[in-house]
Formats: C-alpha cells, structure tokens, sequence
C-alpha cells in the first residue's frame, strides 16, 4: 500500500514537471497567451525587413503592444507588408512611424512603434505610413569597409604632393 502511494506521487510530480516544461515553451515561443484582448489590425510596408517573423512582438516604449500576424510579399510596390495586431488599449495616432528594430546585438526582431502628434487614431485595416526598414549587419560592415577603402583612396588622389612639398 506504501510503495503504490509513493508511485503515486511521484507520477503527479513527473506530470507537473511536465506541464510546467510546455508552459515554458510556449511562454519562449511567443505562444504564451491565453487570453485574447480586443485587437486592431495594421499594416506597414518595408524596403527589407530582416529576419522578422510572424508572432514577433510590437513594442511601443519597450511595452509589448501587439503582435505580428502576417508578413507578405506586395507584387506591385516589390516590398514586404507586415500584418499587425494592436491591442485596442493602445491606440496610436494616424501618423505613427513603424520600425524594425533588434534586440540586443543579435537578439530578435520585432516592430518598434511610434506615435506622432495627430489627434485621428489609426482603425482597423489602417495603413502606417512611415517606416524604417531594418538594418542589415552584413550591409553595414560592407559600408564601413567600402567607405574607409573609397576614403583613403581619396586623400590620396585629390592631394598627390602633400607628403612631399613640406
């Protein structure tokens, strides 16, 4: 009788255990919401948009503020269009600028948001106008490399006898 009480326990410690494990996942696979507040729908489009991925976060002054919902590709402008989930407690002015943004060095991306001084609000199936695609590290190093070469060999040519006329 002892041993099958202590199996038991064990069994409902090992299957907590386990719940616990697949709360954690979803909580790091951005799938941890169990409620579903009232939402809008936004859409923004991106010259580049990285590596941005359906589910990432929207923030607004490091608050999540929404979700990420679809991102496409728009045949006739040849840019990306991202879907956005904007919770309705957190309206945004109809000339609120969109950026994607990177936590960290190279942490995850998501959608930075920010108001501007309008009074209209954006509704649901709104446009944002303003947007700032994402930075793309290997564009940039490429910059700075082309840039410090082009700007040496510039000196170089536009003043030829500098090193010697002194």
């Amino acid at each position: 009788m002892q041993r099958i009480t202590l199996d038991l326990w064990v069994g409902l410690f090992v299957i907590a255990g386990l719940g616990a494990l697949v709360i954690l996942a979803m909580k790091v696979g951005n799938l941890g919401s169990f409620s579903a507040p009232a939402t809008y729908t936004v859409y923004a489009e991106f010259d580049n948009i990285g590596g941005l991925k359906t589910r990432a976060p929207v923030k607004s002054a490091g608050v999540v503020v929404g979700r990420v919902t679809a991102v496409t590709f728009d045949t006739q402008s040849y840019k990306a269009r991202v879907q956005m989930e904007v919770e309705q407690r957190y309206p945004f002015s109809k000339d609120a600028s969109a950026a994607i943004l990177t936590s960290g060095l190279l942490g995850e991306q998501y959608v930075g948001l920010e108001t501007g001084a309008d009074s209209a609000m954006l509704k649901d199936d709104d446009k944002i106008i303003l947007t700032q695609s994402a930075v793309v590290l290997e564009k940039l190093i490429g910059q700075f490399i082309y840039g410090r070469a082009g700007d040496s060999g510039a000196k170089t040519e536009a003043n030829p006898g500098e090193s010697g006329a002194k």
